[in-house]
């Protein structure tokens, strides 16, 4: 049999995959990508602590299996699967883990996942886990831009498990050190299990969302590397000729663009444009919260001071965050929080007794919630408006055009160590949060990830 031949997008694509691991990373990206590593492993951590997370860690306790990797937060080995889906859900059990605003993606949780267990499983040392990690983002994001992120998902898509899947299956790729050829079937077998429509809005209890989010894409990407390593075979090209992928997951109302799955790639790394979150709750609510901290320390407000709050964020955002029974995806909750606390912590954003708190629910009585045009337009960048209206009838008002964590408004190293430090203190403790955060600022010192086990374990 001879194959057919390679369109030269994926041929490209696939030579890239390939070659990642052998290329070093600029300093910046080197940089950026441990930022992303710690923010992972803290919410995978922090995780722990949440139902989606111990459920994942529960279903893992019950799979046995060659003993390949960690379940981080816990003294769990099992199979490079079941350890990227529980690791998976685990960063995602909280709206803690990072976003991708154009793709419209949750890259770290599912990407990060992957590559720490195959690292872990095949020894690996930090270097390539960082190439990796920096290399899944690239490709895991390029491919629900290519698809018209914001188009895909409005059709009921969940861009959240398509971009990731590739994302993960790229980043184990590369660790497992795959030719140009076997790049190719990987993303065959990614393409295969890439799936997920929208509906995960409806889980009340983040259990779906976190499995769609986190633990599906880890463990397809997984899976498809391991797969390709133990040598099974797959059609050279999914993306070109009859019933290929992009005829599968195309509509006449959306225009496909493959070009950009390779276009700066090597030289503009997705890695860079990719937001750490400041506050641990849902995207939408960050810049609201952004501006209450703001004007409540220029005009030192209280919460008895406030008569009537306005909230504008986009359309989208203000339908999945309006009034939700989750403490941290319910804009109202948490602007109350930060009114009455002047600062929202994990602690305060996943309080669900605080839910019917008379002060709680007095505060979100005075919260009003409203989709704008102007800011559905500037999507996908997240922005934000409160207006407070004062008991003494002045009127104060800030506009979030620029996340903090965002590449617009990043977050400085100090700020990742510290919101990674004190999110993972409760289930590790000092030493060892102290030690793990320092562990990944130096991560290309470790030779073997399986240095790593003894800090992942309370």
């Amino acid at each position: 049999m001879t194959s057919a031949p390679v369109t030269p997008v994926i041929e490209e694509l696939a030579t890239y995959i390939a070659g990642a691991n052998a290329h070093p990373l600029p300093d910046a990206v080197t940089e950026k990508t441990k930022h992303h590593l710690l923010d992972t492993l803290a919410a995978m951590v922090s995780g722990t602590t949440l139902l989606p997370g111990q459920r994942a860690v529960a279903y893992a306790a019950t799979r046995g299996g060659v003993e390949e990797a960690s379940v981080v937060g816990t003294s769990i080995l099992t199979t490079v699967e079941y350890a990227a889906l529980a690791n998976g859900m685990l960063a995602h059990s909280d709206e803690t883990d990072d976003s991708h605003a154009p793709s419209q993606t949750h890259p770290g949780c599912g990407i990060v996942s992957a590559a720490l267990a195959l690292a872990e499983r095949d020894r690996r040392g930090g270097e390539a886990l960082l190439r990796a990690i920096a290399l899944g983002y690239d490709v895991g994001t390029r491919f629900t831009m290519c698809l018209d992120a914001l188009a895909f998902r409005e059709e009921g898509h969940a861009t959240h498990s398509f971009g990731p899947t590739f994302g993960a299956a790229a980043a184990a790729a590369s660790l497992i050190g795959v030719d140009r050829r076997q790049a190719l079937h990987v993303l065959s077998y990614a393409g295969q299990q890439a799936s997920g429509v929208g509906a995960w809005i409806g889980d009340l209890e983040h259990v779906e969302k976190s499995f769609d989010f986190g633990g599906m894409p880890a463990r397809n990407g997984v899976t498809a590397a391991a797969f390709v390593g133990a040598g099974f075979t797959a059609t050279d090209d999914i993306f070109a000729g009859p019933r290929n992928f992009f005829q599968a997951y195309g509509h006449p109302g959306r225009t496909i663009t493959p070009g950009e799955l390779v276009r700066g790639l090597g030289s503009t790394f997705e890695v860079m444009n990719t937001n750490i979150k400041r506050w641990t709750v849902g995207s939408p609510i960050q810049a609201p919260l952004d501006s209450l901290l703001e004007l409540i320390r220029t005009h030192h407000i209280t919460a008895d001071d406030v008569a009537n709050v306005e909230v504008r964020v986009a359309h989208t955002g203000a339908t999945t965050t309006d009034d939700k029974k989750m403490p941290d995806i319910s804009m109202q909750q948490m602007c109350a929080v930060m009114l009455l606390d002047g600062i929202v912590t994990f602690d305060s954003a996943h309080d669900e007794a605080r839910m019917h708190d008379p002060a709680a629910v007095a505060m979100r009585g005075r919260i009003h919630l409203f989709g704008d045009d102007e800011l559905q337009r500037r999507l996908p960048s997240r922005q934000g408006i409160v207006e407070i209206t004062l008991n003494d009838g002045r009127v104060v008002r800030h506009h979030t055009e620029a996340v903090r964590g965002t590449d617009e408004n990043p977050m400085t190293r100090a700020e990742v160590d510290e919101k990674a430090y004190y999110l993972m203190v409760p289930v590790l403790g000092e030493a060892k949060s102290r030690a793990l955060c320092d562990a990944a600022w130096d991560i290309e010192a470790i030779a073997d990830i399986r240095e790593l086990r003894p800090l992942l374990r309370p």
